[in-house]
């Protein structure tokens, strides 16, 4: 059978050497098209787009599956293809490496205060080194992981390289892990348990129904003290007034934050935009990172793209199912 798929534009696009990089790892040839004019007549069977139109969609009566080209899924097309219960959607898990290593690069940062060392030592102030919050080794500390997908799997391989404890909570405790972890894995109505137990909270979720503020006031107010936190899912999973007064008032040690609440609308918003209502850039024990966990445009997260999206072109065209299924009711 002959599969048909048409890519639409992306940030950074498809170049020439991307499109024979792909046609070189898929196991046989198939008709690709490129570009926001799609192909007349248009008969694709796969559409890969980050935010697919209702034109795009109703516009080849063959569509079967949606791939979006990075990680999550806006709402906006999940409550579209909520209308299209006879096409898939799937997303890409390219960039589980780079975020797993954010996470860990702003676990890092937090526990040791490095961002507060940095910015005193550049006025010439040795404070740090003298009169400094209480540090956190993270040997033999508990890390709870929030969500236990490919890139909380990958944390969790960080965390144990460092000698720590690893809990994870996710939809199927009961699923196989992967090989070389060792993981204590829960199920979600026993966060609440498992909060007290965790020295470290990282939030790898995306944002859905469920999600959103799923980590609020009373959540927080469960960590220790010398708890800290790291998010690299949605900015949204966390209470944003919540976590701003848990950092300000010292109940929650200290977090590292890729993922915001307030984003920039176009590019002369880009230089005179704060990522929160809250001043969470007034704060000592907090390390601000502009949402760039996943390396997007680095070459390793462009390799890796191409080879997770010939993977679920292979399975298509072996009439197998095609990975990386997003169930639109969980959100994820």
């Amino acid at each position: 059978m002959t599969l048909k798929v048409h890519l639409l534009h992306m940030p950074g696009g498809w170049s020439d050497e991307t499109l024979a990089d792909l046609q070189s790892r898929l196991d046989q040839p198939i008709e690709i098209t490129v570009g926001d004019k799609l192909p007349d007549p248009a008969a694709y069977d796969i559409l890969i787009a980050g935010r697919p139109s209702r034109a795009q969609i109703e516009a080849s009566p063959n569509l079967r599956a949606i791939i979006v080209p990075f990680a999550g899924p806006s709402e906006e097309t999940r409550s579209l293809l909520a209308e299209y219960p006879n096409i898939t959607l799937h997303n890409l898990h390219h960039n589980a490496i780079p975020t797993a290593e954010m996470a860990l690069a702003l676990l890092l940062a937090a526990a040791r205060f490095i961002p507060l060392g940095d910015r005193l030592l550049r006025q010439g102030d040795w404070a740090a080194r003298y009169d400094k919050p209480t540090e956190v080794v993270l040997h033999g500390q508990t890390a709870l992981i929030l969500g236990f997908g490919a890139i909380g799997q990958h944390v969790a391989r960080l965390c144990q390289g460092f000698g720590m404890n690893v809990m994870a909570i996710r939809r199927n405790p009961a699923a196989p892990l992967p090989a070389g972890l060792v993981v204590d894995v829960f199920a979600a109505d026993e966060l609440h348990a498992l909060l007290p137990r965790a020295d470290v909270l990282i939030v790898t979720l995306p944002l859905s129904e469920d999600t959103r503020g799923l980590i609020g006031a009373r959540e927080l107010a469960l960590l220790p003290a010398h708890a800290l936190l790291v998010n690299i899912g949605r900015g949204a999973v966390v209470d944003e007034q919540a976590l701003y007064e848990a950092l300000r008032s010292r109940q929650l040690a200290a977090a590292g934050i890729d993922v915001w609440y307030n984003y920039p609308q176009d590019a002369d918003d880009r230089s005179a935009t704060f990522p929160s209502q809250f001043p969470f850039h007034e704060l000592d024990n907090v390390v601000m990172s502009p949402h760039h966990g996943g390396a997007y445009g680095v070459a390793f997260t462009e390799q890796h793209r191409v080879d997770d999206l010939a993977r679920l072109l292979n399975a298509a065209l072996r009439g197998e199912p095609i990975p990386n299924r997003f169930d639109l009711s969980a959100g994820y």
